[in-house]
């Protein structure tokens, strides 16, 4: 392989060909430290061009080829196998943003760069891109499209999906297909767009998009309420969007468990009540007129809330700092689970109506399969997205319970299943979860899938192993 790695050499500059274990070594681990691949090289093109180029040199080459934006994925969707066959071709230095037109509401970027970033680019222009996420300082806009990640604000916006108009995709042949189009109305045959999202890179790498953006709100406000139950939660969801419509942009369910991990772990950030509760909800409003309209579609809410019974206490932020800091309780979640040690991880989705009763129903199986397993059980209610990921027991060493994974996945998906839900929401499918899929999709479905691969990547270089 040493001529294919001097012919990458030739294109992108030996800098920029890792092919040194300490060199490549942050490439090749997932972002939860739980496997790290191998890999014949660590390619970082600068351009589009260079992907291309890259992309056919190696199906020359044959050379399977791992596309990576930030690696914060949590499916082993962005690392490569422990083979050492595939290249991993890192798209981090493809981080311009290309244009931005306020008047169109669009912004053309590359694939690289960072979400935060776009969010800032976006600001500065008077507009909002309102994809968030706990990682929005490190994932890559080209990652949160190869997943269509959701995040905070899916009730209101849509999941990447739904924020982005056109693409630039380099085809598994090395050609540049260029559908960068700012049209919200395009009815010229098959949408090859929606092909791309979501496909975790295995039909092809997106280089660039164009992406959406929303008038930024005039103000927004923040709410934290204490609750009895999920089922309380979803009387309150029914309430909030009855009273405020599109509004409400943020519904966040988390249980006490997850603030008590938060609390530990993190005992500097802001601790609400001082009496805990079984659940609560992060709320947000925004308002495109203004702080006291927003404030007075919250109070209305809340006040009714307390009047029938729904919640039992609430705190209502009063500046921006109080708003952030009841968000950081919820965007430190993840980081309190992985500093309280290892956990099965479940990013589900069902019908908002179901998930009380899917709650309801499964933990007392895992607690009747796994006594005394812990619940961290939090997400996007609005949008029925829950992160329902099991813990082991006080005392129990974490490797001990992870040889349980199969076991646990089997019955939080079973019962996913038979609520109609989906056993992934936003993380995608990766090789962590492509028996599961297997397992859940009908032959139809998967047959139709592999047509779409084969067709498109006849050699299956591009991103093997994954989803299928």
């Amino acid at each position: 392989m040493s001529q294919f790695l001097d012919q990458c050499r030739s294109v992108v500059g030996a800098p920029f060909v890792l092919d040194q274990p300490a060199d490549m070594a942050p490439f090749l681990r997932d972002w939860r430290g739980r496997f790290t691949g191998a890999a014949l090289a660590v390619l970082r093109p600068g351009s589009v061009d260079e992907v291309a180029q890259l992309v056919k040199a190696c199906a020359a080459a044959r050379v399977p080829v791992v596309p990576q934006g930030g690696n914060t994925g949590l499916v082993l969707g962005s690392v490569p196998d422990a083979s050492g066959t595939a290249v991993v071709l890192s798209l981090a230095r493809l981080n311009r943003i290309r244009a931005v037109d306020p008047v169109n509401r669009t912004m053309t970027v590359d694939a690289g760069c960072i979400l935060q970033q776009v969010q800032e680019a976006a600001a500065e222009a008077g507009c909002l891109f309102p994809l968030s996420l706990a990682a929005e300082g490190s994932c890559t806009i080209g990652g949160n499209l190869a997943t269509n990640a959701g995040g905070t604000g899916v009730l209101r916006y849509g999941n990447t999906r739904e924020l982005c108009l056109g693409l630039e995709v380099v085809t598994p042949q090395g050609e540049l297909w260029s559908g960068l189009t700012g049209l919200r109305k395009d009815n010229t045959g098959y949408h090859l767009r929606d092909l791309y999202i979501g496909a975790e890179g295995t039909l092809g790498i997106i280089t660039g998009a164009v992406l959406k953006l929303h008038p930024a709100p005039k103000a927004s406000i923040t709410a934290l309420a204490a609750l009895p139950s999920p089922a309380h939660a979803l009387r309150l969801l029914s309430l909030m969007q009855d009273r405020a419509g599109a509004s409400l942009t943020g519904f966040e369910l988390m249980s006490a468990f997850c603030l008590q991990l938060v609390h530990k772990h993190f005992p500097q950030l802001p601790q609400p009540f001082s009496q805990p509760h079984p659940q609560y909800v992060l709320l947000e409003l925004s308002s495109s007129e203004s702080a006291a309209h927003a404030v007075a579609l919250l109070e209305n809410g809340i006040g009714a809330a307390f009047e029938t019974g729904i919640i039992e206490d609430a705190v209502v932020a009063t500046s921006v700092a109080q708003s952030r800091g009841l968000w950081q309780i919820r965007e430190h979640i993840p980081l309190a689970q992985a500093a309280d040690g290892k956990n099965i991880k479940h990013d589900i989705s069902l019908p908002v109506s179901s998930i009380a009763d899917f709650v309801a129903h499964t933990e007392p199986l895992l607690q009747q399969a796994f006594p005394g397993c812990r619940l961290v059980c939090f997400g996007h209610l609005g949008d029925g997205n829950l992160h329902f990921n099991v813990a082991p027991p006080a005392g129990i060493a974490n490797e001990a319970f992870l040889a349980n994974q199969e076991q646990v996945n089997r019955v939080v998906h079973d019962a996913v299943a038979g609520f109609g839900g989906s056993i992934s929401a936003e993380h995608g499918i990766g090789a962590l979860k492509r028996d599961e899929l297997a397992r859940y999709k009908s032959p139809v479905e998967l047959d139709l899938m592999r047509a779409i691969k084969a067709a498109l990547d006849p050699l299956g270089i591009m991103n093997p192993g994954k989803i299928l």
